[in-house]
């Protein structure tokens, strides 16, 4: 059984189920955070939705460098959890099951290509106050807490 985090599912919503890969991106003490403005602002990992026939880690670099400019170098798998979600811009409802990766930064390409996005670094305690999503908070406590803990 996958943990889910976030709200419960709707009974009248038909929930279609879309797989993600969400980079945990951690360097000195800060992590790096996107914000999408569209269709509301939300600071979440970079990542997103895996395409049909592509894999999870190549979704993951895909989607971090349209997101954010970066390349990575993905280091192990951190968590998988599941969150029921209405997706706007897509019309859609979502069971979005997300894979969420350690990883660290290798190098910066360029700014985002994807439109609406921005890219911050930001200390730990302040990246977990202001995250939009539970399942991404989640994952960076429990990396922060086993890195502080060597």
């Amino acid at each position: 059984m996958i943990r889910r985090f976030g709200p419960a599912p709707r009974d009248a919503a038909s929930y279609l189920r879309r797989p993600g890969a969400y980079a945990l991106i951690l360097h000195r003490g800060r992590v790096m955070l996107t914000r999408q403005d569209d269709p509301d602002s939300e600071w979440q990992l970079p990542g997103g939705g895996i395409d049909p026939g592509e894999s999870p880690l190549a979704a993951l670099h895909r989607e971090v460098l349209e997101e954010t400019g970066w390349r990575v170098r993905v280091t192990g798998h951190v968590l998988t959890f599941r969150r029921f979600a209405r997706i706007e811009i897509y019309d859609m409802d979502a069971e979005k099951i997300c894979h969420v990766f350690a990883a660290r930064p290798a190098y910066r390409l360029g700014p985002p290509s994807e439109p609406n996005h921005l890219t911050r670094w930001l200390p730990v305690p302040k990246a977990l106050r202001i995250m939009s999503n539970p399942g991404d908070a989640a994952a960076l406590r429990q990396v922060w807490r086993k890195g502080r803990s060597r």
